[in-house]
């Protein structure tokens, strides 16, 4: 079995790639402009995604986003999170949070498959804290500042193999996995 993902990221598409071989599906990647819009909820720009993207490729296909939310920051940046990232970065996250004790964070993904029948949205969250500076070099975006719960590590301190134990993009990739492989056989 294979999916089609479109993601421009390298480490997404290591990540969810290692995440998937357990179930023997295979992970193509489409380097395709991913038009995101601005929404309340990850699960909205997702279903829009899926449906402007289906319409150019007209194949299945498998989109995610994610996002870091804050609870002493209410929620923030959240779906907004790409966007802080490029204009704010890690450092200004950290800056935001000087002086502040409660530390409570989760990522969130949602990872959504469309074909000529049906959308599906599968939901993977970690929770954690908010590291107090940066650690770590591996991953990408949030991962050098966020600890999740059952670790003393950040994300970016952590192999591919290690994050994906905690993974929430990797939580929401096997949910999809476990739905395609249930979808199968009822065929």
């Amino acid at each position: 079995m294979k999916i089609r993902f479109v993601t421009r990221n390298k480490h997404k598409f290591v990540e969810v790639s290692k995440a998937l071989q357990e179930y023997g599906i295979k992970v193509e990647q489409l380097c395709l402009d991913k038009l995101e819009i601005q929404a309340k909820s990850l699960s909205d720009v997702v279903r829009f995604s899926l449906v402007v993207l289906y319409n150019v490729v007209g194949e299945p296909l498998v989109v995610e986003d994610a996002g870091l939310f804050i609870e002493a920051l209410k929620g923030f940046p959240g779906v907004f999170s790409s966007y802080v990232f490029k204009t704010i970065g890690v450092n200004g996250i950290l800056k935001l949070m000087e002086n502040v004790s409660n530390r409570k964070a989760m990522f969130k993904s949602v990872v959504g498959y469309i074909d000529d029948s049906q959308i599906a949205l599968f939901e993977g969250i970690v929770e954690g804290i908010i590291a107090y500076e940066p650690r770590g070099n591996m991953g990408f975006g949030f991962d050098p500042i966020f600890i999740p719960n059952g670790s003393e590590k950040t994300f970016a301190e952590m192999s591919v193999d290690e994050k994906n134990k905690f993974s929430h993009r990797a939580k929401a990739f096997r949910k999809l996995a476990s739905w395609l492989i249930q979808d199968k056989f009822k065929r």
